[in-house]
């Protein structure tokens, strides 16, 4: 197969079918056979109605996508011949790499995998994970040999959520196999959906270091941002003055403070550092940013009580709105959502803290922070607002209305530069 490239005789599983999985396995299923797996029966449902709650793809899309197949049941892998692994790499409390969804991913693959098979891994990694933690479990389970019967790949995903301009097919793939052949069928099978083209990688560690180091550098960027964010705040200078005329020099890069959170950007640097701790390296200035990020949260909410108390506004029992909980504008994703970790510091102080937000699955709110979403927001309630997330249905609210919600005298704290710096309280 690896050898005779031909979408025909292909059929494809892909495993897990969440904001990376699904794009692929639409775009995929447009050219050959592809069945889209996931352990969620609920998930599932809602497809086959065609209904994805992540809004990444429409119910036209998922129409259009006339030979793909949606399936709880494992048993059916078993008529695939390459599979595409697209489950969480999360990390623990620890911040150590959680490698089980992969493992038991790799273990269900190995149940169904015959000799000629390709298995492609999206799931962000450390360097080497593929090779050392993935085939082992794949021969193990199989009882297949690596390279000889089967062959592994990986094509790190760049799915960015929420974004309608750089979608799956428009942004250049990175592939790569464990031998000459597989590394040429991977490509080649990439090619057929991605408009933007593929770059072939070297080896497949070198696919899973780049990926990892994309993330990597936009934290470092952040925490550099925030940091400063810090310093001018302590001098009492507008930190976005700052950066529109630092932004005038071609080669200032445009990034800017805020939370960082999302399953990528706040998780995969400790993937890359822990790896290098295990060869025996402490990263000082990955972690150092990381540190920096996690601790937004705390700074944010410290200042927002600040900028309470100097109106002589109580802060026992104040009534604050927090407006967003997404981890990002325009998306309902709220994986590693720093929010809630805002929300909790404000509540240690003894607020009641309301939570808003129009993109969000209550019950998914629910079930991941045990945290109640509002569903209307009342005027004269409440004695400051956070403007958390940067949704477009806050800046066509526009800051009267915004005012409306509060007591006469209130702070409006905007973390992400919707309105004029003259408009509001505070802004970070």
């Amino acid at each position: 197969m690896i050898n005779r490239f031909k979408l025909a005789n292909l059929r494809i599983a892909v495993i897990g079918l969440g904001y990376v999985g699904l794009p692929l396995a639409v775009e995929f299923g447009k050219k050959c056979s592809v069945l889209g797996f996931d352990v969620n029966n609920d998930r599932i449902n809602s497809l086959k109605l065609g209904h994805d709650e992540t809004l990444e793809v429409s119910k036209l899309e998922i129409k259009k996508s006339k030979n793909l197949d949606f399936t709880s049941n494992e048993d059916l892998l078993s008529d695939c011949n390459v599979f595409i692994v697209t489950v969480p790499t999360p990390i623990d409390k620890y911040k150590r790499p959680n490698l089980d969804p992969l493992i038991k991913a790799s273990s269900m693959i190995g149940k169904a995998l015959s000799r000629g098979n390709v298995v492609i891994y999206e799931s962000t990694v450390y360097p080497g994970a593929t090779e050392e933690d993935c085939v082992p479990v794949l021969e193990k389970i199989s009882c297949l040999k690596f390279n000889k019967d089967f062959f592994v790949g990986y094509s790190p995903e760049r799915i960015n959520p929420g974004d309608k301009k750089h979608k799956l097919k428009d942004i250049k793939k990175v592939t790569s196999g464990s031998n000459k052949a597989s590394a040429t069928f991977i490509d080649k099978l990439y090619n057929a959906i991605i408009t933007a083209g593929t770059y072939k990688a070297e080896s497949i560690k070198v696919a899973e270091a780049a990926k990892v180091i994309e993330n990597t550098q936009r934290d470092l960027n952040i925490s550099l941002i925030n940091e400063l964010a810090i310093i001018f705040n302590a001098m009492n200078i507008d930190t976005e003055s700052v950066l529109k005329a630092a932004g005038t020099k071609w080669n200032f890069l445009p990034f800017r403070p805020g939370l960082v959170g999302g399953h990528c950007i706040g998780v995969d640097p400790y993937y890359l550092t822990h790896k290098a701790q295990e060869l025996g390296y402490h990263p000082e200035i990955i972690l150092a940013g990381r540190r920096l990020n996690d601790g937004m949260s705390q700074f944010i909410s410290g200042e927002f009580i600040k900028a309470l108390a100097n109106k002589n506004i109580k802060i026992n029992n104040a009534k604050l709105l927090v407006l967003g909980l997404a981890f990002k504008e325009n998306c309902p994703d709220i994986r590693n959502t720093k929010v809630v970790d805002v929300v909790t510091e404000l509540e240690s102080f003894n607020c009641n803290v309301d939570i808003y937000d129009p993109w969000v699955n209550s019950k998914e709110a629910n079930a991941s922070y045990d945290i109640n979403i509002i569903k209307s927001l009342k005027r004269g309630s409440y004695d400051g607002v956070l403007i958390a997330v940067a949704h477009k249905e806050f800046s066509d609210m526009g800051i009267k209305k915004i005012r409306s919600l509060c007591k006469p005298t209130n702070v409006i704290y905007d973390l992400k530069y919707i309105f004029n710096a003259a408009d509001i309280d505070l802004r970070l």
